[in-house]
């Protein structure tokens, strides 16, 4: 058995795009627009790694997508978690959880996923404006 994607119901394909690709950085690996079917589907993976692929797929009519808990929150590992979160913020994403720890951080995609960042091999040292902070939303 091989683990192949997590897929992602969004509302805005364009916004979510932004979101995970301008701002994330991670890479379009593919897209497929089903005509017939009426809805897109997105693949994207963390560069240099396609084996963990996040999978956005976009209804093009209306419709109501629940947000509940059922999902939890997709992870990635970060070089500098610190200037990840500045640029976030920057780009007016939504910090749910700063990263006070120098470790951990949850941000939130336009579609109200929870995206954790880790910091690769270990924490930072605490360094403000982040160990100051308080949760600037909810996890």
């Amino acid at each position: 058995m091989k683990y192949l994607h997590t897929m992602v119901r969004v509302r805005d394909l364009d916004a979510s795009l932004a979101f995970y690709v301008d701002h994330l950085g991670l890479e379009q690996r593919g897209r497929f627009d089903i005509e017939d079917g009426r809805f897109s589907l997105v693949f994207l993976s963390a560069p240099g790694d396609e084996s963990a692929q996040v999978e956005l797929t976009h209804n093009w009519d209306d419709e109501e997508l629940d947000e509940g808990r059922n999902f939890g929150h997709l992870a990635y590992e970060v070089d500098d978690i610190y200037a990840i979160c500045e640029r976030l913020q920057a780009a007016g994403v939504t910090i749910n959880r700063p990263p006070r720890d120098g470790r951990m951080a949850f941000v939130r995609s336009p579609d109200n996923i929870s995206v954790e960042l880790l910091q690769k091999g270990g924490s930072k040292e605490p360094a403000e404006p982040w160990a100051s902070m308080e949760n600037i939303g909810h996890w």
